[in-house]
């Protein structure tokens, strides 16, 4: 039987999820939809209460639990927690500890935004601006128009598209190189699926195959920008 510290010692190119309070838990869901495997730290053990995937029960803002849950080996973290100054700490470490992997911040106070720029941060997502452009859209909304998860999804600021390559893809062929994604429309891939396989190592010369699926992380505007250019 193979323990939580034995499959933590395992985990390579996975995502990491700090917090798992109420925008923890709509990340997670989304990750778990796509496929990405994912490890979440939380100090509360209560909230790990009947759940299905890796977890640590620690303080996201310590360097031994980052270490701990494979911070250097992670594709991805994502930092949901409540302060702002430990979000920046564990940009500081995150960013010493793993110089290549994608760090997705939320800041609570918008005077943080620049701070977690400054610290290594590749997309912060302020809530109280999120949320006002979430209502702001609503509000514009005909009256008869249903309120769907994803029009709520935008209060997190960041968004995973699945896509699944046709004969007739744009992407199909192509190398994650020639793609540029990250540099041309600021979107990331984070996983793959073909066959019974799911994998988030994503090399530059990983190749896009036919019947793969990838799963594609970005703001609202960044998603938006892809479906445009290669969902056909």
């Amino acid at each position: 039987m193979i323990t939580m510290h034995e499959t933590l010692d395992l985990m390579e190119n996975h995502t990491i999820v700090l917090g798992y309070g109420d925008v923890g838990h709509r990340v997670v869901k989304r990750l778990l939809n796509a496929g990405v495997p994912i490890v979440v730290v939380d100090s509360n053990k209560e909230v790990f209460e009947d759940v299905d995937f890796t977890y640590f029960i620690g303080d996201g803002a310590s360097e031994s639990t980052l270490k701990k849950v494979g911070v250097e080996r992670a594709s991805t973290i994502i930092m949901t927690v409540e302060s702002d100054s430990d979000i920046i700490f564990s940009i500081l470490v995150t960013r010493k500890q793993n110089p290549y992997s994608v760090i997705l911040a939320r800041a609570n106070d918008v005077h943080s935004i620049d701070k977690m720029y400054k610290a290594g941060a590749d997309y912060v997502a302020s809530l109280s601006i999120i949320a006002g452009q979430m209502l702001g859209r609503i509000a514009v909304l005909p009256h008869d128009h249903p309120i769907k998860e994803e029009t709520i999804m935008m209060y997190e600021g960041i968004e995973i598209e699945k896509y699944t390559v046709s004969s007739s893809s744009p992407l199909l062929g192509k190398t994650m190189v020639e793609l540029d994604l990250y540099n041309t429309i600021g979107c990331t891939v984070i996983g793959i699926h073909i066959g019974d396989e799911t994998r988030s190592e994503i090399k530059p010369t990983t190749a896009i195959l036919l019947g793969m699926t990838i799963a594609v992380l970005g703001s609202e505007e960044q998603i938006e920008s892809f479906r445009e250019k290669y969902v056909k």
